[in-house]
């Protein structure tokens, strides 16, 4: 017991004073892992325990899903994507107030259900239309939230890797995860377009609407429409059986690679630095998981995860206030850490808590995954926000101001979507899919 004491006690002041260091979080956690086993069984062995533990959690056939949607999504940005889905989105929603504006926040969604990646959304589809807004008379802070808040909808859109990494973590089905996200992604970019249309109703003359001919209309749409049918391509597979949601991304690959041929977007030459680009954002994904494997081999052993649910379980036995105190501890840990390194630590502490109080581990996926999207648009780490005000070449300061009313309305939507939890469930049992 005083063994597993220390061990829980080195982890969790290891990796606070590590992070508070600007030690980066990969080397944080697993450096604090090792420590937290050697003090217990000594560094010989504890080195002998990590190498292992390192290894099994990378040797995952699931896990070449994320390094194959990662090179999808910088082909994308590569190959043209961005604007044709862009084009389609201001046929959508060109009739509607600020119909810049709301392009924005559905090219975002459009963009995100291809390629998962908010920060890939936030600088294609951002330095695309983000000139447009100004053109047209758009406040410019204004603009660079819009991007910045609609942006996150594709990691809760699938396919999305943050969902990958919840399901390996929790043992649920990628499958039913990825279904389970539509609703709630849909929720997230209707709140941004809420916010909008509020904005501009405020501000008469700012965003008129566009009027678009019908045979402009139509042939804008066609030409979206290969990159929108990676969309059916990818998801349908995966639930038509067809094959795996790994194999699915090895296949999205393929077929961004066609469009970047077609489109002549991407030439041979261009595939090294293509491949560059998105090995070094696999390798930090790929490390984080390496080293949370040690990590929760370090709690387990510690018994932290069961002494943090007595804890809880122990300050109040209503199932509302602990999933709200979980809520309220997510949205704190979101803005200083990234999504997927959030999930790989507090999933194995909060999910044996919920599923005690009868919470389905596909809803809780998703409900943590909306909760740590609003820590990539929060300072001081959101590396959406600091992006999408890169791109639009303005000071983060004022962007974040404009971003206020976007944040309280997501805020609002991510407490609909804890505590109805069919709009995460409705879809997956419409299918057939099960949580496991």
């Amino acid at each position: 017991m005083e063994a597993a004491l220390v061990a829980g006690i080195v982890l969790v002041v290891g990796i606070a004073v590590l992070l508070l260091a600007r030690v980066p979080i990969a080397v944080a956690v697993g450096l604090s892992a090792f420590l937290a086993i050697a003090a217990v069984i000594g560094p010989e062995k504890a080195s002998f325990v990590a190498a292992q533990r390192l290894f099994t959690g990378v040797n995952s056939f699931a896990l070449l899903a994320i390094p194959f949607f990662i090179l999808a999504g910088v082909l994308m940005n590569n190959g043209g994507i961005a604007g044709r889905l862009i084009d389609a989105a201001k046929v959508l929603v060109g009739r509607m107030p600020g119909s810049l504006a709301q392009t924005n926040v559905v090219a975002n969604a459009l963009f995100g259900s291809v390629s998962g990646a908010a920060v890939a959304s936030a600088a294609a589809v951002g330095g695309v239309i983000g000139p447009r807004q100004a053109k047209e008379g758009y406040d410019r802070n204004f603009s660079a939230a819009v991007n910045v808040a609609s942006a996150p909808a594709g990691m809760l859109i699938p396919p999305s890797n943050t969902l990958i990494v919840y399901s390996l973590v929790s043992s649920t089905s990628i499958a039913t995860l990825f279904v389970a996200g539509y609703i709630p992604g849909i929720l997230w970019a209707a709140a941004c377009m809420l916010v909008v249309w509020l904005h501009v109703r405020r501000r008469p003359g700012t965003g008129d609407r566009e009027r678009i001919s019908l045979p402009t209309a139509l042939t804008t749409l066609w030409r979206a429409v290969p990159s929108i049918l990676m969309i059916v391509v990818v998801i349908g597979g995966i639930l038509a059986g067809f094959f795996t949601p790994t194999e699915s991304a090895a296949i999205a690959v393929v077929y961004c690679l066609f469009l970047g041929f077609a489109y002549r977007t991407i030439r041979v030459q261009d595939l090294p630095r293509i491949v560059l680009d998105a090995t070094r954002t696999s390798s930090i994904v790929m490390l984080l998981v390496g080293v949370s494997t040690i990590m929760a081999w370090a709690m387990a052993f510690s018994g932290l995860p069961a002494a943090i649910s007595e804890a809880m379980l122990g300050l109040t036995d209503s199932p509302t206030m602990i999933f709200i105190m979980i809520m309220v501890i997510l949205l704190l840990v979101g803005t200083f850490m990234d999504p997927t390194p959030a999930i790989l630590i507090f999933v194995p502490i909060f999910l044996p808590i919920v599923t005690e109080l009868g919470v389905d581990p596909i809803h809780f996926g998703i409900m943590i995954t909306f909760n740590l999207c609003l820590g990539t648009i929060t300072p001081p780490v959101g590396n959406v926000l600091f992006v999408g005000a890169k791109i639009a070449n303005l000071r983060v300061e004022p962007v974040i101001k404009s971003l206020i009313p976007f944040f309280v309305a997501l805020v609002v939507m991510l407490f609909v979507v804890a505590f109805v939890p069919e709009l995460s469930l409705w879809l997956p049992r419409l299918l057939g899919l099960s949580g496991s």
